[in-house]
């Protein structure tokens, strides 16, 4: 079985405060992309000594060892619970890592879909998103591909109604690892005034003065070089501009096709839809 996780961006992201568990309590938009890695299931190539196998091509993952990857967490999980069938994973990887597209949350949703499906476990999608919460704060996000408003850890999400299908969507990734934990610790969480879904209701054009991600202020004095890629996309026409999730990636929303980003931004990761 193969199935093809999507990336997202989050549009509009504040921090409002810590959590007793040491997590924080965010209000973001999660908005799904046609970027994809690709991950295959396939429960007859196993090594008989094993009862998961893992291998990974395309980008480099930071750590692919067997039981720390989160396709592998992710069918760990339901081992517990289940007694799996033995399974080999193979993950093409295209989505960017260290970026704030949520490559790796959705993986890890992904691989809950398919070997729910693989092995006919018949877990209610209810009970997935529990499973997903488990292995992050967005991976429920990925277990739906629509628009969705996300708060608590990320993982309580409600579905909205949004379209940017009339916009052209950049993505441009400097060489450069944002560390998510260092990103949220240089945070100082504040509430919010507005409700965010509200915010969008406007045209996206007025996003640039109230629509805002807490990460910015703090990743852009660490890199200048990822606050330097927002204030260019703006210099080409960009109608909104923002960092995704907590970066490195910056994404730029277009009315018309952008000028040739991958010569501005020779020296990066360049995709737009």
């Amino acid at each position: 079985m193969t199935v093809y996780p999507h990336a997202k961006i989050n549009i509009g992201l504040s921090i409002i405060g810590k959590r007793p568990d040491g997590f924080h309590n965010i209000e973001t938009i999660f908005y799904p992309i046609q970027l994809f890695d690709s991950l295959k299931i396939d429960a007859s190539l196993v090594n008989a000594a094993e009862n998961l196998t893992f291998t990974c091509d395309g980008i480099a993952l930071p750590d692919n060892r067997l039981n720390e990857n989160l396709c592998c967490k992710a069918y760990h999980l339901l081992d517990a619970d289940y007694r799996l069938p033995p399974a080999n994973i193979h993950l093409h990887k295209v989505i960017p890592v260290g970026a704030g597209l949520g490559g790796g949350s959705s993986d890890a949703a992904y691989t809950l879909k398919a070997l729910n499906d693989l092995f006919q476990l018949q877990i209610p999608n209810e009970k997935l998103t529990m499973y997903a919460s488990r292995l992050g704060g967005d991976c429920a996000f990925f277990l739906q591909r629509s628009p969705a408003f996300g708060i608590g850890k990320g993982d309580i999400i409600e579905p909205l109604s949004l379209s940017l299908d009339e916009y052209n969507i950049v993505l441009i990734k400097p060489p450069v690892f944002v560390s998510t934990a260092e990103a949220y610790a240089s945070v100082v969480p504040k509430r919010t005034m507005h409700h965010l879904p509200k915010l969008l209701q406007t045209p996206v054009s007025d996003w640039r003065h109230t629509v805002f991600n807490d990460f910015e202020e703090s990743v852009f004095k660490k890199f200048p070089e990822i606050g330097r890629i927002k204030e260019k996309l703006y210099s080409v026409g960009a109608v909104y501009a923002s960092m995704s999730g907590s970066g490195s990636v910056v994404y730029g929303i277009f009315r018309e096709s952008p000028c040739d980003v991958r010569k501005l931004f020779s020296s990066c990761f360049v995709w737009n839809n």
